[in-house]
């Protein structure tokens, strides 16, 4: 019997590190630096994104491996991460929102696809 929690662990941490990436290349591609204090000023909005939309899948008792699944915790890390921004004076723009979603919506989205993927081939391929 497949446990759909044995292999979550990894989940929530794959989605923390896009963020982490997704942080690091904008302040890079912007100047800013990836010194510890400015990469945990520009990461705290979106983590705590993340960690709701994780608290939200984890009320419905869902895994998070699906690609329904990432797009919850993509869509929750962008709004919040952006709301954060604005409320504590850090400022947004629209092309950001837009960057925002389409990054972190590939990356999220698109790493559970693989994984979905690799999951159907190892049970369609005959036993050894």
């Amino acid at each position: 019997m497949h446990n759909r929690w044995s292999l979550a662990a990894p989940v929530p941490i794959l989605d923390g590190l896009t963020v982490m990436v997704f942080v690091i290349i904008g302040r890079a591609n912007h100047h800013h630096g990836e010194n510890v204090g400015g990469v945990l000023s520009t990461l705290w909005p979106f983590a705590l994104g993340v960690i709701v939309g994780w608290t939200v899948l984890i009320g419905k008792k869902q895994s998070g491996r699906s690609l329904r699944n990432g797009v919850v915790v993509m869509l929750s890390t962008v709004a919040i991460g952006m709301v954060l921004r604005v409320v504590s004076g850090q400022g947004t723009a629209f092309a950001f929102i837009i960057v925002a979603l389409l990054f972190l919506g590939a990356v999220m989205v698109g790493w559970r696809l693989v994984l979905l993927r690799l999951e159907r081939q190892k049970r369609t391929s005959p036993s050894r």
